[in-house]
Order: C-alpha cells, then sequence, then structure tokens
C-alpha cells in the first residue's frame, strides 16, 4: 500500500506538472483524482485541458501501461474516441475508467474509421505487430509500449510497411516521459561532462506474481527479458552517446530464481558499442521488497570531463520523490531535483501527427533501439547456475 501510494502521488505530480496536466485527471480512478485536483488546485499555476488537436484510439489493454500512454497523448492534445479490446472483462473495466470512449465492436471498425489519425496499443507484445501495420496500412499513426514487437521477424515487416506508408511507428520509451532523463541530455548536449564514452544502465523490477497474466511468464509472448526492458536502455544508450550506428558485442539472460515459471526470463545483461559511445545494461525481476518503488531504475553516462548519474525513482540517500540527477565535473557535484521538469514528447508526437514531421523521435532511432534490444536477445548466451 505504502508502495501504491508513493507511486501515484509520483504520478500525479508529475503529470500536473507537464503540458496541461489537468486533461488527464478525467481518466483516473476516483480516489487517485481527487488527490489530483486537491494538488493541483494547491498550486498557484492554471492548469487548462488543451483544446483536442486529433483524434485517437486504443487497440489492445493487456499492459497497465496503456493508461499512461492515454494520459500523454490525451496532455498533448489527442482525444480518445474509441477503444477495442478482445477480452469482455479488459473492456469492461477500460470502459467505466473512460466512460466517454465509445467500445468498438472490432479493430475493423477503428482502422476503417477516418476520422481517427492514432492508434495506440498496450496488447500483449507478440500481438503488437499486426494491430501497428493494420492500422498504418489503414492511414493511422501508431504509438506503442513497449516492447513494440517480440521478434526480429516482426520488427522487418513493421519497418517495411511504415516506410510505405510513411506513417509514424512510435515507441514509448521510459527517457521520454522522465523529467530527470531529458535534463540529463540537456546537460550532456550543452557539454556538461565532455564528449560521452559510455552508459551504465541497471532496470531492477519487482515481479509482484499473483498481480500478472499467464502471458508475462512465456517468452514466446514478450520475447525476453532483454527485449521486454532492454528497449529503454538500448533507447538510451543511443540517446546519450549520440550514436547512429550500433552492434551487440555480448549478452546473457536465463530464470535463475524462478523454476516454477519455466518459460520466464528473471535476468539478463549485454554490452553495445556504436559510432558514439559504448554501453551496458543489466535488466532484472529482483527488486527486494524493502524498497518503496517497482524499482531503483538508473543511468550513469560516464564523459571526458566528468559524469552524469539519473535515479529515476527513488534516491535512497533520503531525498523525496523521483527524478534525481548528479553532475560530477572538473570543478564540483551538483545535484538538480527535476520533479517539476517538462517532459514534451506527447505535444511533439502530435505536432508530428499534424505536421508529418520527426520532432518527438526519430523513425531510425526509434526502431534502431528496439533492433538492439531483439538482436541482444537473440545473442544471449543462456545463463544458468549450477551451484
Amino acid at each position: 500500500m505504502k508502495e501504491t501510494q508513493n507511486n501515484r502521488r509520483s504520478f500525479i505530480k508529475h503529470a500536473t506538472n507537464t503540458l496541461g496536466g489537468m486533461a488527464i485527471l478525467s481518466a483516473l480512478p476516483k480516489n487517485v483524482r481527487a488527490n489530483a485536483i486537491e494538488y493541483v488546485s494547491s498550486r498557484k499555476e492554471e492548469f487548462k485541458l488543451p483544446a483536442p488537436r486529433i483524434k485517437f484510439a486504443v487497440i489492445g489493454i493487456n499492459h497497465g501501461h496503456i493508461h499512461s500512454l492515454i494520459a500523454i497523448v490525451t496532455r498533448g492534445g489527442g482525444e480518445l474516441v474509441s477503444f477495442y479490446a478482445k477480452e469482455e472483462a479488459l473492456a469492461a473495466e477500460f470502459a467505466k475508467r473512460y466512460p466517454r470512449a465509445k467500445l468498438a465492436r472490432s479493430e475493423k471498425e477503428i482502422v476503417e474509421d477516418k476520422t481517427i489519425q492514432l492508434v495506440v496499443s498496450a496488447a500483449i507484445p507478440d500481438e503488437r505487430a499486426s494491430i501497428a501495420i493494420s492500422a498504418m496500412r489503414h492511414g493511422k499513426d501508431f504509438m506503442v509500449d513497449k516492447p513494440a514487437v517480440s521478434t526480429l521477424q516482426q520488427l522487418s515487416e513493421v519497418r517495411k510497411v511504415q516506410k510505405e506508408t510513411g506513417r509514424i511507428f512510435s515507441i514509448l520509451y521510459g527517457r521520454l516521459e522522465n523529467p530527470a532523463s531529458i535534463k540529463a541530455g540537456d546537460l550532456v548536449k550543452a557539454g556538461a561532462i565532455g564528449k560521452v564514452i559510455q552508459t551504465l544502465a541497471v532496470a531492477p523490477h519487482r515481479i509482484n506474481p499473483k498481480t500478472r497474466p499467464d502471458w508475462f511468464f512465456d517468452i514466446s509472448r514478450y520475447g525476453g527479458i532483454i527485449n521486454d526492458i532492454g528497449s529503454h536502455q538500448f533507447d538510451e544508450f543511443l540517446f546519450f552517446t549520440g550514436s547512429s550506428k550500433a552492434e551487440i558485442v555480448a549478452a546473457q539472460a536465463g530464470n535463475v530464481h524462478h523454476p516454477q515459471y519455466p518459460a520466464f526470463q528473471d535476468f539478463g545483461d549485454a554490452m553495445v558499442t556504436g559510432n558514439g559511445g559504448t554501453g551496458y545494461l543489466r535488466v532484472d525481476w529482483f527488486t527486494p521488497d524493502g524498497l518503496k518503488s517497482w524499482g531503483d531504475d538508473r543511468i550513469t553516462i560516464l564523459g571526458t570531463d566528468g559524469y552524469i548519474e539519473i535515479r529515476k525513482n527513488l534516491d535512497i540517500a533520503g531525498r523525496e520523490g523521483g527524478h534525481h540527477v548528479f553532475l560530477v565535473d572538473q570543478k564540483e557535484t551538483r545535484y538538480f531535483n527535476c520533479d517539476d521538469g517538462q517532459t514534451p514528447y506527447g505535444q511533439l508526437l502530435v505536432d508530428d501527427i499534424i505536421n508529418r514531421t520527426q520532432t518527438a523521435m526519430s523513425q531510425e532511432h526509434c526502431f534502431l533501439a528496439t533492433e538492439l534490444a531483439l538482436k541482444a536477445q537473440k545473442q544471449a548466451k543462456a545463463l544458468k547456475f549450477n551451484g
């Protein structure tokens, strides 16, 4: 319960500090919405619902991240008009949460609706590629939770259709909605640590097995741990090193502590090198219950003249909240609280949909981060402990 309250408080504060934060309040559960309204009312700034600039729909609501995706597009000026889910129970719960959105009778009804410009999805990972291809072939842009696809073959097909149609295919990597990551990016761009040499990222997660559906434990559905979680870290590696080309040096993955789920992976790591720097990442499902967040997600960016550490969820040294940035250069050590930082991805994505631009994220970068995750997963040496 304490963890849930901390996470909700952080989400509410971050959401209401970003572009048009009030836009998401009607979509929140009653108890969370009440807290959010109370927080907004206590601030001096006025938060206004942005006028809708596009209409969007949802296909596939199997992961709870769908609510973050909806909030982000809404903040950017999107209006949720309809949704489709083949699971009746999920659809019923979703309809209660978003009463203004129409329940479509089929996926086809949504993709053939010419008034809809964007389709958003958090379906089971191995089903996302087919939804994306259908949406793009019907003239829709597409935004998806990670992992966007579960195999290299699916990625190849999505790339082909995206190129043929010219539609936007966008993946919500965590960096895009984390104000600490955005601050760190600004510091790197300004030359605060010189030339970036390496990124070192660790992304532990809490497993919470009782809350997970069966597909969560099936590698054929989610594509493996490096693909599932690691796409975030590969995106960060490309962004902070400025790499446009990269290859996997080594990788390993396995199930080292959950024999009751034989088709599951709970640990993975990888080394990558690119034309702008090198990187290491570790992903796992071993966040202990004693931590007040789902994970101590963090990254160190090493430069020739200093380094930056981003602690995204919490500071175990005692500072409240998340979104912490530490900078060490040749003169001093500095700390930045980024809780009130801007996260413009949603607005930029809607701008791109309207203007046919690539300001939120280039298509090449979007695909390359996922390609690296999939290649690392495929190349990963099977990890087993025989002690």
